[in-house]
């Protein structure tokens, strides 16, 4: 049997929920160290949805945001995309740099200091994810150094298109909350497992 995305049901699209909630908690724990103060991450909603319609998530097609893409390898194959929106990369930017963070047009122009710091923001995230699904799995999971992009939320996502040859065009996608005393700040981050992996995750996590 071939699994896809569409065909999931109820029980192992909570299961896949589940995965989500307990990467949010990582990267929560990840970040606090990092910056040396309560970072709290909730996720606030987990659905799936095909990747054309990324865009409206974030605004429209024409919205600018930031995108971290990885490859994911290892025992299962397959696609990480992290995306938030100019502001919100701003004020996770000045939880993680303070005075240091560059302004707005430094990250519009994607400049040395903004791409480091988004690269690593990019790996605590998605190191965080593939924790738990390999907690969940019991696989040997790795992840590609991140590719940074700031451009229209239509455009990266087009680029996510091509370079997974459309092998599949549905993403888990998890919505993730960070709260820093009185900031809030919304990022989305999405898993496009091959066809061949999302079975053998189910398959390890018992809902086939």
């Amino acid at each position: 049997m071939t699994f896809s995305f569409e065909g999931l049901n109820e029980l192992q699209l909570d299961a896949l929920r589940e995965v989500g909630n307990i990467g949010a908690g990582n990267a929560a724990t990840a970040l606090s160290k990092m910056v040396g103060k309560r970072v709290e991450m909730s996720v606030p909603l987990v659905r799936l949805i095909p990747l054309k319609e990324v865009p409206e998530w974030l605004g429209g097609a024409e919205k600018e945001v930031l995108g971290v893409y990885l490859s994911m390898f290892g025992a299962i194959e397959g696609h990480i995309l992290f995306v938030m929106t100019i502001d919100d990369a701003i004020k996770i930017m000045r939880i993680l740099l303070g005075d240091l963070t560059p302004a707005r047009e430094q990250i519009l122009e994607m400049d040395e200091l903004a791409a480091s710091a988004m690269g690593e923001i990019g790996n605590i995230l998605s190191s965080s994810y593939l924790a738990a699904l390999a907690d969940f799995t019991n696989l040997d999971l790795n992840h590609s150094v991140p590719a940074i992009a700031v451009d229209m939320a239509g455009a990266i996502v087009d680029v996510v298109l091509i370079e997974i040859s459309k092998r599949g065009d549905y993403a888990l996608l998890i919505e993730t909350e960070f709260v820093e005393e009185e900031d809030k700040i919304k990022g989305y981050f999405m898993l496009i497992p091959d066809p061949g992996s999302l079975e053998i995750i189910l398959q390890t996590i018992g809902v086939v």
